[in-house]
């Protein structure tokens, strides 16, 4: 028996899309977490997190449009977080949800900023991970050396060794299960053969334009949604959320919740003992 049922929503230009509904396991639920993941990422990267939420939450973790489960789209200028965003307001209004918390890692996180300020009501707090108002250049450039540009793989040990190419700085203590854990999320199984589970068009966008992929100067919108409560966490050695940003953070709001995961860069997977208890302590709290 899976441990969540599947949800298939239309989007607002027809897409068929696609989440992960992890039922409550306690009769009194005590809310709705939201999960968003990554610009390459998709529902799958939530599964602990939700599993262990789910004694207490109802979760729901999403594909966007272009990964995982959901249609890959036709004009890949619609591959930006206004959209994700909007297909996120879609899915709430589908499952009448009227508050969520959501959970954001990298893009997602971003996409949290933004559904906060244009509708701070269906907000209750957020979790961000390991992203911030700023973005550092060198991680960006990282992303975009990768994005779209994965060589095919026919063997699942050949994608494994890709994976851990790109990300080994990011998880340098993964033993060779969490690497096949790690790789079975990113590619999906096609007749026995590892497939990337996202369309590369989704480059495209952020090849002509930054903003594509990082709003431009998102330090108001941070500003407007001070009194959301919120939680970042940031991996040691990220590359994309400096420790100057996190400190901005907290000048700006002086109730920031903060943790920083040992032994990670750019993202922490969130099933990390610092991670899970940071994201427990918060929930609990709010």
């Amino acid at each position: 028996m899976s441990d969540y049922c599947d949800i298939h929503y239309a989007s607002h230009d027809g897409l068929l899309l696609y989440a992960r509904d992890y039922a409550c396991q306690s009769d009194t639920p005590r809310g709705t977490v939201l999960c968003m993941h990554g610009l390459t990422r998709n529902s799958g990267d939530f599964h602990g997190l939700a599993q262990h939420l789910a004694e207490h939450y109802r979760v729901i973790s999403v594909d966007q449009r272009g990964r995982g489960l959901s249609d890959y789209d036709s004009e890949p200028a619609n591959y930006n977080p206004q959209t994700y965003v909007q297909d996120m307001f879609t899915l709430l209004e589908v499952l009448s949800l009227e508050k969520v918390i959501l959970v954001g890692t990298s893009m997602g996180g971003l996409m949290a900023f933004m559904m906060a300020t244009l509708k701070p009501e269906s907000v209750e707090a957020m979790v961000i991970n390991d992203i911030g108002p700023e973005v550092d250049p060198a991680g960006l450039e990282r992303i975009k050396g990768y994005v779209g540009k994965s060589k095919p793989v026919t063997t699942w040990e050949d994608a494994v060794a890709q994976c851990r190419e790109i990300n080994a700085l990011a998880f340098p203590d993964f033993t060779d299960d969490q690497w096949q854990e790690f790789t079975h999320v990113i590619y999906r199984n096609v007749d026995g053969k590892p497939l990337l589970a996202y369309d590369p068009a989704i480059a495209q966008p952020i090849e002509v334009a930054d903003e594509s992929a990082v709003p431009p100067d998102l330090w108001p919108v941070f500003s407007a949604i001070a009194a959301t409560p919120m939680l970042v966490i940031r991996g040691e050695s990220s590359d994309i959320l400096a420790p100057e940003c996190v400190a901005e953070m907290k000048r700006r709001k002086a109730d920031l919740q903060f943790t920083e995961v040992p032994n990670r860069g750019h993202a922490p997977t969130l099933d990390e003992a610092e991670a899970r208890q940071a994201i427990d302590q918060f929930l609990h709290s709010h």
